[in-house]
């Protein structure tokens, strides 16, 4: 259908096929009714006009709600891939996602608003940003279900990844390579910074590297690893971990134009290995999140509290793994 067409009815079916709109019902719902040549004749008309069933309307008019309402960033890409990873899991499970995005000039409060005018069944959150309090009182409504973020309250299911062990990998990894002045720019007030911080402090702490501990406030953009990559200039570490791939992105743009070679003079590795990560021109060395893990048990979760099951272990945290590309090397000499 193009932008600007009217979408084909059910009526405009049954007008076009000389039958009633009753009679192309229960041809589109394969019920029993309709003889074998009126189905024929139906379903010829209904491709013809390129009819296509409103699956959301039909499940508001039985009063089952098969919709899963799914929050995410736009400016995440790593959330991007996660909805590829939802739409699976959900489709499994014989449920639809309703998105709704939260934008520069869209907050997470009116994200949410919208999915509860569309009657979801339950909600996922990517990464929420809301307080407890209010991701608690939602809960009340629905069953709510937080990714990527940790929450201590009993009426909120979570699924993240293990952030202390990712950037405990990162460490390790640049630690074998032969580094000891390794930084690692943080990802300032997002979900999860206060975590990736952590595991780089303790990894550093156990090899014994304590005077080169070095914590840079970054953020989740481009911009964000631009502005670090120019403060570590002052006196620039072998090595750098970054809290996500889009900020070790910026990072990788602007080393080489500030004199810096990536991995020669500074190796550097993301977090959550974005789909762009993998591209030839980044081949960037980051901690990978298990996106089908997480989507599987998100959506099976969010199922499970829809049909009232009662489930002791809220929180499902989810091991990292490291992929090694080629921003990361031996230090020079």
């Amino acid at each position: 259908m193009r932008a600007g067409e009217r979408r084909t009815t059910l009526a405009d079916v049954a007008a076009e096929a000389g039958v009633s709109v009753a009679l192309v019902s229960i041809v589109m719902r394969d019920a029993p009714g309709a003889s074998a040549a009126t189905r024929q004749r139906v379903l010829e008309v209904a491709r013809r006009l390129d009819y296509q069933p409103d699956s959301r309307a039909r499940l508001l008019r039985s009063g089952e709600s098969r919709l899963i309402g799914v929050v995410f960033g736009v400016q995440h890409p790593f959330q991007h891939d996660v909805l590829t990873g939802l739409y699976d899991a959900a489709d499994k499970q014989g449920y639809e996602l309703a998105l709704s995005a939260v934008t520069p000039r869209r907050d997470e409060r009116t994200a949410i608003g919208s999915l509860l005018q569309d009657r979801c069944a339950a909600l996922i959150l990517l990464g929420p940003q809301i307080p407890v309090a209010e991701l608690a009182a939602l809960s009340d409504r629905m069953p709510v279900v937080a990714m990527m973020r940790g929450v201590r309250h009993r009426a909120v299911d979570v699924v993240r990844t293990d952030d202390v062990r990712g950037l405990r990998l990162a460490v390790d990894h640049l630690v074998t390579l032969g580094h000891t002045r390794i930084a690692h720019v943080d990802g300032g007030r997002m979900i999860a910074s206060a975590e990736r911080r952590q595991g780089y402090q303790e990894a550093m702490r156990r090899h014994g590297l304590d005077e080169h501990l070095r914590v840079v406030v970054g953020g989740s953009g481009e911009e964000d690893g631009v502005r670090a990559a120019r403060e570590l200039l002052d006196d620039p570490p072998t090595a750098v971990t970054v809290f996500n791939d889009l900020s070790a992105a910026g990072m990788l743009d602007v080393l080489p134009r500030l004199g810096l070679s990536v991995p020669g003079d500074i190796s550097v590795v993301g977090y959550d290995d974005t789909s762009f990560s993998r591209l030839a021109h980044i081949d960037l060395t980051t901690v990978a999140q298990d996106i089908d893990t997480m989507t599987t048990l998100a959506v099976a979760r969010a199922v499970e509290r829809i049909a009232g099951a009662g489930i002791t272990n809220r929180e499902v945290v989810i091991p990292p793994r490291l992929v090694i590309r080629g921003t990361t090397a031996a230090p020079r000499g």
